[in-house]
């Protein structure tokens, strides 16, 4: 299966505000290489399988899909949330894409090794 669609400036970004206020410099990249092996709860587990198939597969949802977000504890309205952020964010990243959008400069100065980790499709320069 082809893996999720990301984009290097989405990954900066979110990399950089996880390692600003909630980790230290390596914990976020687990998150964006394999979000299954990341020690996340069952339910964000549950949401991130739930927008990696509205990513790819919108069509292929179901109310099981549905169903299962439910029995994680997220409501109606959560669940709404999550399939507006997915799909949002792939539109985003997609138009930044094709325009060549750059992240800023301060994404550039995280650790090598973290903005390595967190470097997904287009790579961008060096600071």
């Amino acid at each position: 299966e082809q893996s999720t669609p990301k984009s290097s400036y989405f990954t900066y970004s979110h990399g950089a505000v996880l390692r600003k206020h909630f980790f230290d410099a390596y914990a976020p990249a687990p998150m964006f290489q394999d979000y299954h092996a990341a020690k996340l709860a069952p339910a964000e587990i549950a949401m991130m399988d739930y927008a990696h198939k509205l990513t790819l597969h919108a069509h292929e949802i179901t109310r099981a899909d549905v169903d299962g977000l439910r029995a994680h504890g997220f409501s109606d309205a959560e669940i709404l949330d999550i399939a507006l952020a997915a799909a949002a964010r792939n539109f985003f990243s997609k138009v930044l894409d094709a325009v060549g959008a750059e992240p800023d400069d301060e994404f550039l100065q995280m650790e090598p090794a973290l903005r390595e980790a967190l470097t997904v499709g287009r790579p961008f320069g060096e600071p």
